[in-house]
Parts: C-alpha cells; structure tokens; sequence
C-alpha cells in the first residue's frame, strides 16, 4: 500500500495502524467502500495478564523524571492535555526499549496485550491512581477501605461490603506512590511523609482520599466516591433514606432559610443529604461553598447559575513570625472574602475544629447556611460543636461558645449508619434517625431542644412534636396535616 493513500492524524503515535482512506483508489483501482465504523477502544485491565508491578513502578519513576525534565526545557508551560499525551509517548518508548532489552538478554518477549496493559499500568501510576484505578472506575464501588496494601473492602453502591484485590506489592510500596500522589497536585499539593503523617486529597472526578502512614500499624486509606451527585430529597425517600413528610420539612425549612446541621458518623450520607438539601435551593440564588477539600461540588452539578466554591489550603515550609505556613489560606478568610461577592446563601462543609467561626458567622448572616459535622446524636452534636468552638483558644469560652449556637442553629438533622450482617457479606444501611430544633434556652445548658421527628421502632424518624413557629412552614410546601396526623398515631 503506498504512503498516498494513508491516513494518521498530525498528532497521531507512529506506532498506530495505518488506515486506508475511504473514497480513493487502492493498487490495483479497487476503491474501498464505507467501513464500519470500529468500537472505540477499550482500556485493558489489569487482570487479563500477570502484571510486574516492579517493573511498573521503575517505569513510573523513570517516565515521571523524563517528563519533568522535558516539561522543564519547554520555554513557555505545557497545559495537562499536552503534558499528559507527552507523558503517553514517553511510557510508549520507555516499553519499546525496556522490551528490547529483554530480548537482548535472552528473555521472553511482551506479547500485545502483555504490553497493553503494562502501558495502562504506567500510565495509570503516572497520572491517575495506579492499581487503583480500576477500583474508583468500577461504577458499582462507592468506598474503598484500605489497612495495610493487601488488606482491601469495598464498599458496594447497595451497601454491601466485599473483599478487593491488593493494591500495592508491599505497604512501603503503597506509603510510596501516596507520597507521589500527594505531590504530583496541580491545584492543591500536600505533603505526606514523616513529619506529615497524614494526607487529605481531593481527586480527579470528586473523590476524597484520606491516608495516614507511619502514624499507624500499616498504611491507612480511605478512597469516598460520591455516587449520588445530582441526588434531590425525593431520591433519598426512594431509596428509604427518609419518610415523604419528612422530606417535604426539609424542602420547607430550606425555602425558609433555617439554618440546618447535618450530623451522624463517619460514611452515614451527611455530604449526599447536604447535595439533597442544597437542591431544594433556588436556581438563580447566588451560593458559596467553604470546604477544607472540595466535596459538594455544587459548582459542577449545573442546578444552579451561581456558585463561588473556596477550599482551603493547609500550606508549607517554614512557619512564619504568626505561626503560620507559607501559603496558607483557611475558611475564616474565605469567608470574609466571601461577603464582597453578594452571596444568597452560604454553605459551610464538614466541621471538625476552629472552621466551626465560619459556620457560625455564615448562620449568623441569617442566609440559611448547611454544614455537617460528626456525631452520635442530634444532642450530642450541639456538644460536640461547643467543643470545635473552644478550640479557638481560652478567650472562647463555654458559655459563649453555647450562647452562640444557640442562637444559630435552628435545626439539626441526624443520620444513622447500621451495618448487617447479609447472607453474602454484610450490608449497610443509611437513614434519617431523629430531627431537632435547638433554640436559647436553660441556664444550665444553655440551649433548648425539641424533637421534631423521633426514630421508631425501626430506626426511621417519625413526627413527634412541631413547635408553633415550625407551623408556618406550611406556607413553604410542608405537609402539615400529615404531620398532625402521623403525630397523633405515634402518641
């Protein structure tokens, strides 16, 4: 076949299969007809064939120097399409030679789908998440838990929990590609070694990673995939989250801007019931977002027009004359910043120590804020908050620490987290457990609660009691008669 009548792409690997160009003749004056278009290829996985994973990360380390090296020498900055096409046609050479090297020693040659996914592997490692990759694309895993690299559950879509394949040779070889994974961030590196034991992450796609080595017996490794992100109350009543009447409280008390705490344990559906919550507001309302890592992702999910996401930064290096690392930049400051961009509301994520001023300045601003913080019940939430106040410093007090929320937090809404034992496994199940109004209140407390819906004899909130200022939610979408009516039943 001669070179006229070839197709490649300008941008094409010299080492693709030519193709013959539809409509022009072939030797000979045969003209090929219309071809069937091919299926677009598939990424080969990594169990169609015996992966070295030593000879991956030797690959890895060696395309990772020659891309710094060649990004480097570039007089103007490679964007990440071109890096990572680089990157590909450095992992192709870099197989090329080290085959030939093979078979100039005497040794078996790669076959294609040997080298297929040996090149999916480096890439992977390279640019993505190495052996655990295939994991966070499988559509059916919604967390990956890992202690020690040959010690994975998986946490299924349906709740199930099931055993996962190794994801490392070695804990040191795990403790080492985080550490690449944690530096290699364009928009947000952190530090993982030693000194920094512990790694959070946001990943390609909106998935958190946590990670804590050196500090613990084995590496430790939490991978949260958010399956639900286009997710409204109405799904979580489908899926047996919550009770109709309850959802259409919380569609009310969202309209009326309550100010809402979302708490339960670790993994119990506070990030989803947030999205949930934050479904219900108004498209053309104006919305801030102040994470430590990026996880609602309301910027993304296109509902609303509007949505300014700040995420915080830990920084690095030296600590400065006030105490603080170069480059910091924390909640407290995203969120003064944040009241010169003429916000609608303002939405507080996950509380765990002094962003716990953010949230309350964004509740006392009275937009109707949501946060989530981590607890075992509705009442001990209000504790546990009056905890991550105090950690401010001495001049927070308890008193004010309590006055404060009191005066903020409307409703708190807790999530419960059960894992069964099923006749393939275990299985978890996700719920709405209780509903609380907090209000100021008693001397000794410093705050009053009532519960609005109560956990019956299967751990689902049901009405209990509905304050009169809570009536008027009525105007707002709230079923109000059901209320009364599953009320009277329950007493």
């Amino acid at each position: 076949m001669s070179s006229d009548h070839l197709v490649r792409p300008t941008n094409a690997d010299p080492r693709l299969i030519d193709l013959p160009i539809f409509g022009q003749p072939l030797p000979g004056g045969s003209v090929p007809g219309p071809l069937t278009p091919p299926e677009p290829p598939r990424a080969p996985t990594y169990d169609e064939t015996d992966v070295d994973w030593g000879v991956v990360a030797s690959l890895r380390a060696l395309a990772s120097k020659q891309l710094s090296q060649a990004v480097s020498a570039e007089s103007s900055r490679l964007d990440k399409t071109a890096q990572t096409e680089l990157g590909r046609a450095i992992v192709l050479d870099l197989i090329e030679s080290t085959m030939a090297d093979r078979v100039n020693g005497g040794r078996r040659a790669w076959s294609p789908v040997d080298q297929a996914v040996l090149a999916q592997a480096v890439f992977d490692s390279l640019f993505r998440l190495g052996r655990l990759q295939p994991l966070v694309d499988d559509d059916r895993v919604e967390n990956i838990i890992i202690a020690g690299h040959d010690n994975v559950m998986l946490e299924l879509v349906d709740g199930s929990l099931v055993e996962g394949p190794p994801v490392a040779d070695s804990d040191a070889e795990l403790i080492d590609f985080l550490v690449f994974l944690a530096s290699r961030s364009e928009v947000n590196a952190r530090g993982f070694s030693e000194a920094q034991p512990r790694l959070h992450l946001r990943l390609d796609g909106g998935s958190r990673l946590a990670a804590a080595a050196w500090v613990t017996p084995r590496p430790s490794v939490v991978i949260r995939r958010h399956r639900l992100m286009q997710v409204t109350l109405a799904d979580l009543v489908e899926r047996g989250m919550l009770s109709p009447l309850l959802a259409s409280f919380l569609r009310a008390a969202v309209r009326a801007r309550k100010s809402i705490v979302v708490s339960g344990c670790q993994g119990a559906g506070k990030t989803t019931l947030v999205r949930a919550l934050c479904s219900e507001i108004d498209e053309h309302e104006a919305i801030g977002t102040f994470e430590t890592e990026y996880e609602l992702h309301l910027n993304e999910l296109g509902r609303h027009r509007i949505v300014h996401a700040w995420e915080s930064r830990p920084g690095s290096g030296e600590r400065g004359a006030d105490g603080r690392l170069a480059g910091e930049f924390n909640l407290d400051e995203a969120l003064i910043d944040s009241f010169r961009f003429n916000l609608s509301r303002q939405i507080v994520g996950e509380v765990r120590g002094r962003e716990i001023w953010a949230m309350i300045k964004a509740m006392e601003s009275g937009t109707g804020s949501i946060s989530t913080t981590h607890a075992s019940d509705a009442v001990a939430a209000i504790r546990k908050l009056v905890t991550c106040a105090m950690e401010a410093g001495p001049h927070v007090t308890h008193e004010l620490a309590t006055s404060k929320l009191a005066s903020t937090i409307d409703l708190i809404v807790q999530l419960d987290l059960t894992t069964e034992r099923a006749a393939d496994g275990f299985q978890r199940r996700r719920r709405v457990h209780e509903v609380i109004a907090v209000a100021p209140g008693e001397r000794e407390t410093g705050y009053a609660t009532t519960h609005l819906f109560s956990p019956d004899a299967f751990g689902t909130a049901r009405a209990t009691i509905l304050p009169e200022e809570y009536r008027s939610l009525d105007s707002y979408g709230f079923d109000l008669n059901s209320f009364l009516s599953e009320q009277q039943v329950l007493s």
